[in-house]
C-alpha cells in the first residue's frame, strides 16, 4: 500500500512495482471514482471532504481483502486514523516521499488536485507536509521518490520486501 503526498508518485511506482511483483496494480482514486460515478474534484466540490474520506475509507476496505496487490492511496487516505489502522492492520505500508520543489513541479503539471485549487503548490505542500509527515512516518516502509526515474523507488522498494 503505496501512501504519501499528492505527487509523490504512488500511482506511476504503484504500475511498476506491481509488474515486478507480477501482482496487479489498483489506484484508490480511481476505483472511489467508478464506485461514485464522477471524479475526485467533483465530489470535494459537491459533497465535501468528510464524505470523500468516508467513501475512500469504504473502498480502500474493500481492496484490502487478502489477495495480494499493489495499491496507491490517495494523499489524505493514511491521515484519516480509521483508514490507516486498515492500512497497518491489513497490508505493507510504504511511504513515498520527495521534496516539497519536486512534488509542486509534478503536480503544477495538472489543475486537478481539489486541495490545491487557487493556491500556490509550493505553499500548500508546505502545509500539507507539515501535519501529514508525521503521520505518513508511521508507515514501516519510508522510501525517498526524488528527482531520480520512478524505477529508482521501485528498486529501493523491492530491496527492502526481498530483505
Amino acid at each position: 500500500m503505496l501512501v504519501g503526498l499528492m505527487g509523490v508518485g504512488k500511482t506511476t511506482v504503484g504500475r511498476r512495482l506491481a509488474a515486478r511483483l507480477g501482482v496487479p496494480f489498483v489506484d484508490a482514486d480511481h476505483e472511489i471514482e467508478a464506485a461514485a460515478g464522477m471524479t475526485v474534484s467533483e465530489i470535494f466540490e459537491k459533497f465535501g471532504e468528510p464524505y470523500f474520506r468516508d467513501g475512500e475509507r469504504r473502498v480502500i476496505a474493500r481492496l484490502i481483502d487478502g489477495s495480494p496487490r499493489v495499491i496507491a492511496t490517495g494523499g489524505g487516505a493514511f491521515i484519516n486514523d480509521e483508514t490507516r489502522a486498515l492500512i497497518l492492520d491489513h497490508a505493507i505500508a510504504i511511504w513515498l516521499d520527495a521534496p516539497i520543489h519536486v512534488l509542486a513541479e509534478r503536480v503544477g503539471r495538472r489543475d486537478t488536485r481539489p486541495l490545491l485549487r487557487g493556491r500556490d503548490p509550493v505553499v500548500a505542500l508546505t502545509e500539507l507536509a507539515a501535519v501529514r509527515n508525521p503521520i505518513y512516518a508511521r508507515a514501516p516502509i519510508h522510501i525517498p521518490s526524488d528527482q531520480a526515474p520512478h524505477e529508482s523507488a521501485v528498486a529501493a522498494i523491492m530491496r527492502v520486501l526481498e530483505a
